[in-house]
């Protein structure tokens, strides 16, 4: 068998084209055994040790693809060491290929790299805390950074020089760098300023009406915050915006555990007057008013005995208004109300007049932030006071409509009367 074997060395020696052909192919050959054996087996029993941790319980490894990514480097190091020993290969395939499997690698690195860093941010947004401090911003500056490296290494690898010749070249290009990578050094500054000065998280409530973005932070990049509004779709923003434009953050409302009621109801001006007695006894049938009518009573009373024979008309002395009543009622109706912060401002206020009524302004907060919730409570208040006014003798204002000019046509026989010659004719 010996004996064979030197004789077929001897007879491809005298064959160099031939020598040189099965030697490619076999280290062609040996290139795929080592991805196979690798692949087939190191990797999967990589995967197998892995998987007994905590990380790769989750998955993100093998779903990553880093380990399987870093396989490909054993059959590149053995095409870029074999080319080299095949007989008779000219100089320049040696080189070309110990250059391209090099610069192979190096992307494949930072490629595994790349992928490392997103296992990272994965594992970190897993912390309850996550969202305080996102670091997906700085990780894509690394990134941006290790691919910029492998860039300039795969460059020189491929032309066969130095790196630092590409390095030392790069200053003379810095002003065009730092107009090429401008949004890239402005998003960098912007991601610190709000990540230091907690500017917003993900999960805020932001409001930015000149961007039509009203909704929920979903996610912080180095260069765009994306913001998920109510309507369901996505705005996407530069995150220098959020430094250089205002916006709305509802986080103090939220974390407050109170938001805000801040409506008025119009009151027609015409109803305002003074009750009488007999209007007085029938709102003393209100349990939340008793107080109210004791106190004022009483300080009505002394007050108009310090009038004297002046107190004897009725246009000098102080007397109770319905407009007064339904106030306090309105009041105390709030302070009793179990789903409104007792201990944030209350007030319920008149406002200036307008040519739409008398605004009287309710302004508390309810004992929850949920919208749901919120506009829930909202609306029983405002039923209950739309339906309880006429015990106090208020009308809301509104503007007379169609139906309302029907009605007073069909009630005045004068104006049937004055169109009938018209409709005759």
């Amino acid at each position: 068998m010996p004996n064979e074997l030197n004789t077929w060395m001897a007879w491809l020696e005298q064959q160099p084209e031939l020598l040189t052909v099965s030697a490619t192919l076999g280290l062609i050959l040996a290139a795929w055994l080592s991805n196979w054996i690798v692949k087939r087996i190191l990797v999967r029993a990589i995967y197998r040790v892995v998987g007994a941790t905590a990380v790769g319980r989750h998955g993100q490894i093998k779903e990553s693809g880093i380990i399987k990514r870093l396989s490909h480097i054993v059959p590149a190091l053995v095409l870029s060491s074999g080319v080299a020993v095949v007989p008779g290969m000219p100089e320049a395939v040696v080189t070309v290929t110990q250059n391209v499997c090099g610069a192979f690698i190096v992307l494949t690195i930072a490629l595994a790299i790349a992928a490392l860093l997103d296992i990272l941010n994965t594992l970190y947004q897993r912390r309850p805390n996550a969202h305080l401090k996102p670091i997906k911003g700085y990780l894509q500056v690394i990134k941006i950074a290790i691919f910029a490296i492998a860039t300039i290494l795969i460059v020189a690898t491929l032309i066969d020089r130095s790196p630092l010749i590409l390095l030392s070249g790069l200053g003379a290009m810095a002003a065009v760098l730092m107009l090429i990578f401008q949004d890239t050094l402005l998003s960098l500054v912007a991601s610190v300023q709000i990540s230091s000065s907690d500017i917003i998280r993900v999960g805020d409530w932001v409001e930015m009406p000149q961007l039509n973005a009203d909704g929920d932070v979903i996610d912080i990049a180095l260069h765009t915050v994306k913001v998920q509004n109510w309507d369901k779709t996505i705005t996407t923003i530069p995150t220098k915006r959020f430094i250089t434009d205002p916006f709305k953050n509802w986080r103090g409302m939220q974390e407050s555990g109170g938001r805000r009621i801040k409506r008025a109801l119009y009151l027609d001006q015409t109803s305002v007057h003074f009750l009488s007695d007999e209007e007085i006894a029938r709102l003393r049938r209100f349990m939340l008013l008793d107080e109210y009518l004791d106190r004022k009573d009483r300080e009505l009373r002394e007050w108009n005995q310090k009038l004297a024979e002046h107190g004897k008309q009725a246009v000098n002395t102080r007397r109770i208004t319905n407009i007064g009543s339904f106030r306090a009622y309105v009041e105390h109706y709030l302070r009793h109300n179990p789903n409104i912060h007792q201990h944030m401002t209350l007030l319920v206020r008149q406002l200036s007049p307008t040519a739409d009524g008398l605004p009287l302004e309710i302004y508390c907060f309810t004992n929850t932030t949920a919208w749901n919730a919120y506009e829930g409570i909202q609306s029983d208040i405002f039923d209950h006071l739309l339906a309880i006014l006429p015990e106090f003798g208020l009308r809301v204002f509104q503007h007379p409509s169609g139906a309302d000019f029907q009605t007073l046509r069909e009630a005045s026989p004068t104006v049937r009367r004055q169109e009938a010659p018209f409709i005759q004719v």
